[in-house]
This record gives structure tokens, sequence and C-alpha cells, in this order.
């Protein structure tokens, strides 16, 4: 946020009172900074554009990182120190796919880890603006202008909700 700039978050009892104030607020070139929501809201989302998460593709990646490793170590040690027993072979598939399913399994878990390590930033800085009430009975719009509009912006929030 820039030095000339300031925010302030408007309070909503309705998830409809919410997406009007976020297409009005952008509508008159106000950027929404933050919403906050008691409920995930999916249409709250899809008014902010907001993007989709790419955690999975970390935890896909992992997994079959997980199934390659698990077999390929399966592989290697029944090849290394062969143990033969009543003539079945060295290299049996489907003993094999229970470690590599196990190895599927921790790389997975692994992989979202370090997915969302990567994807949260963190840490990040406690939002000053953020008020208890929005995790329970409304929703909440944080709307940043600059220090010129910052009236209007202020106006706008008593004509349609309660000011925080």
């Amino acid at each position: 946020m820039s030095a000339d700039s300031l925010s302030m978050t408007g309070l909503f009892k309705s998830e409809e009172e919410t997406l009007s104030a976020i297409q009005e607020i952008r509508k008159r070139g106000w950027r929404v900074q933050e919403v906050f929501s008691p409920v995930p809201s999916s249409k709250i989302s899809k008014a902010l554009n907001q993007k989709k998460s790419i955690v999975g593709w970390f935890t896909l990646t992992g997994g079959i990182t997980g199934f390659v490793s698990g077999f390929s170590l399966a592989i290697f040690t029944a090849t290394r120190w062969s143990l033969i027993v009543s003539g079945k072979p060295i290299v049996s598939w489907i003993p094999f796919f229970i470690i590599a399913f196990e190895f599927t399994i921790l790389f997975s878990v692994l992989g979202s880890i370090v997915g969302l390590i990567t994807q949260l930033n963190l840490p990040a800085k406690i939002d000053k603006n953020y008020n208890p009430v929005c995790s329970g009975s409304f929703y909440g719009v944080q709307a940043q202008t600059t220090s010129n509009e910052f009236e209007q912006l202020k106006s706008y929030f008593q004509q349609k909700g309660v000011v925080h």
C-alpha cells in the first residue's frame, strides 16, 4: 500500500450485499484489498477473480515421484539381494505395488506440505483492519483508495453497510 492510499472496511449482513459492494467498489475505481467472510464462498471467490490453487500440482508431482521411487526401491533391493522363493520371479509386480502405494502416499503428503509452505507466503503481516465479527455474523469488504477519494469511500460504506 502506498503512502497516500487509505483503506477502510465495510461490514455487510449478507453475501448478496457483499457481492454487490465488491462490484460497485470496482466500478468506482477503488481497489478491493481483502474480503472477510464467516464461511467459504465460491461466489465471492469468483467476484474477486481469484486463481485456483496450485497446491494440487505439488501433490500430484509428489505422488508420481513417490510411486516411481517406491517401485524403483523395491526392484533395486530385489535384484541386488536376490531371494529366490519356490521359483517365483525376483521382480514380482503385486507385492511391489504395495511398496509403491505407500511411497505414493508419503510423497504426496510431503508434496502437499511443500506446496502449502511455498504458496502461503508465510509469514504474512496481520491485517489491522480485521474485525472479529467477520468470523461470525458479518461479511467484511476492505477497500483501498487514495486519500483524495477517501471521504467518498467512507460515505459509500455509510450508505451501504456498517462502517468499521
